[in-house]
């Protein structure tokens, strides 16, 4: 199966929380999407590994997925090394997706600057042809993405571009409420973190709302490119 996109997070739940408004427009538009994540959560406050597992398959189903997969990295503790960058590799090569989303340059927890540059790293890496990998028993021919773009996450960075999401927005939150175990339950009698209260829940709609102010939309999410975007046209700059 070759897909269109291939979303990457350190975490089940990140790609939700940050791109899933994109992932869902790219699915009606009958784009084959699949979502990778390179660690099972298993550090995380409330929940388990377990549990987390099947949210992010209820999630993957929510979205229209074509296949999700999880590398099962040392959640907190992987490294952006020749091991770890082979198996980022081996996925990209069997599935060579045009575009790959990846976690923010930057952010709050230290997995998602890692992961972000792990994934870069990898999709370069994944275009020569010297780079030898078997996965599943075959040979892999060399493939990059022609594109690598970053979402955004806990930290307000400010985009390259927006994707407007208008639409989209009640999937997005629908597929972030697949994480039962992770966000604001007035019932939970789990630990408070930073993602589990009702402002944070209000976060993602109202950072929604602001980029698609700012662009003239009802709703949108941000991204940063690692080259300069571009257009065939000025015209197609919405």
């Amino acid at each position: 199966m070759k897909l269109d996109i291939l979303a990457i997070g350190a975490h089940p739940d990140d790609v939700e929380l940050s791109c899933a408004g994109t992932i869902a427009k790219e699915v009606t538009n009958g784009k084959k999407v699949g979502i990778l994540d390179l660690t099972r959560g298993e550090l995380g406050t409330r929940g388990t590994a377990k549990i987390r597992d099947k949210e992010a398959r209820d999630a993957a189903e929510v979205l229209g997925v074509a296949v999700r997969h999880n590398l099962q990295f040392s959640d907190g503790f992987f490294v952006n090394n020749a091991a770890s960058q082979l198996e980022v590799i081996k996925i990209i090569r069997k599935y060579r997706p045009e575009i790959v989303l990846c976690n923010a340059i930057d952010d709050r927890h230290i997995d998602h600057g890692k992961g972000s540059k792990l994934v870069s790293d990898a999709c370069f890496l994944s275009g020569l042809r010297k780079i030898e990998t078997i996965h599943e028993d075959n040979h892999q021919k060399e493939w990059r993405p022609k594109h690598v773009y970053h979402y955004i996450q806990w930290k307000d960075l400010t985009p390259d571009f927006v994707v407007d999401i208008t639409g989209f927005l009640d999937k997005k939150l629908e597929s972030v409420a697949a994480y039962k175990s992770q966000f604001f339950d007035e019932n939970s009698k789990e630990p408070i973190t930073p993602i589990a209260t009702a402002n944070f829940n209000e976060s993602i709609t109202y950072r929604a709302q602001n980029l698609g102010r700012l662009i003239g939309v009802e709703h949108g999410e941000g991204f940063t490119a690692e080259r300069y975007v571009a257009v065939d046209s000025i015209f197609d700059l919405i």
